[in-house]
């Protein structure tokens, strides 16, 4: 079972110089993104956890409910690569304040995949010591989590991220090593899951295969993630418009222009490899970035 908030509070200790943060974007679609001009990024940094000893955080997932935003993120010591998921909120979706550690394991937990399906919150983080593609539930949202179930067993299972669409259930999920993208489909959220047909759908390429956030739908085309590994790591995400996606067909299209890129200076110097869209009004959207500075 998950442990939330169960944590003695260490002495904080700084960060590195480089590390990496949360930023906010925002933008007229999920394509044409930038900093806010009321936003000084990063929004958050490993030194506002509180009740754990981390100097990264990163992979921020965000839930939008009513008047309130929340950011799911992973929370670790780099160095001994264990911590656990943060939990951050907002009233504004640009102001964050941590709230508190919400699941944490005796193994590392990273990428903390957060969504709603039938009035229920589920979160799929990223195990990578471990050998399976682990479900929680909230059981009191935000901060409550319980673990589920295991959707997948038996391999290494890199940044699993699921999406509904076409009344299925489909994981694109990467290996070791951040070139090999796999796609499995189901018809009910717990399973059972099978490997597509055509998996790997990418099956030895570092600039597109990791998966780098949320998919989104717009006018009724699917968009996938994916994070450049190549020639630095993360160093760009870029966003796939899914052609075809079927229990036996599969076909996308890169778009052109990278969703986030480094910056070669200041907080996003190094990389940016993740991103999570939220669409905030008539073509208004909200992204929760992380980000490599120095």
């Amino acid at each position: 079972m998950a442990q939330a908030g169960r944590v003695p509070s260490p002495a904080k200790t700084s960060a590195p110089k480089s590390a990496w943060t949360i930023g906010i974007y925002a933008g007229p679609s999920p394509f044409q993104l930038s900093p806010p001009a009321n936003v000084t990024n990063p929004v958050l940094t490993a030194a506002a956890v509180t009740d754990l000893n981390v100097d990264t955080i990163a992979h921020p997932f965000m839930v939008v409910t009513g008047s309130r935003y929340y950011l799911f993120f992973t929370a670790k010591d780099a160095k001994t690569d264990k911590g656990g998921i943060g939990l951050a909120e907002s009233r504004n979706g640009l102001d964050w304040k941590f709230r508190r550690t919400v699941v944490q394991e005796p193994f590392g937990l990273s990428h903390p995949y957060v969504f709603q399906w039938r009035n229920e919150y589920y979160m799929i983080p990223e195990a990578h010591t471990e050998t399976s593609v682990r479900l929680y539930r909230a059981t009191k949202f935000p901060d409550k989590w319980e673990f589920e179930a295991d959707l997948l067993k038996g391999d290494t299972f890199i940044s699993p991220t699921v999406v509904r669409f076409k009344d299925m259930w489909w994981m694109f999920v990467a290996r070791s090593g951040n070139a090999t993208l796999r796609l499995f489909y189901a018809a009910e959220l717990k399973g059972q899951w099978t490997e597509h047909p055509l998996s790997p759908i990418v099956p030895k390429d570092l600039n597109t295969a990791r998966p780098g956030g949320r998919p989104f739908v717009i006018d009724g085309a699917l968009y996938r993630l994916g994070q450049d590994c190549y020639p630095t790591y993360g160093n760009q995400v870029h966003a796939f418009r899914i052609t075809q996606i079927s229990p036996t067909t599969y076909a996308e299209k890169m778009i052109d222009t990278p969703l986030v890129r480094a910056s070669s200076q200041g907080w996003n110097a190094e990389a940016m490899h993740h991103v999570d869209v939220q669409q905030a009004g008539k073509d208004k959207w909200l992204a929760a970035v992380d980000a490599l500075g120095r």
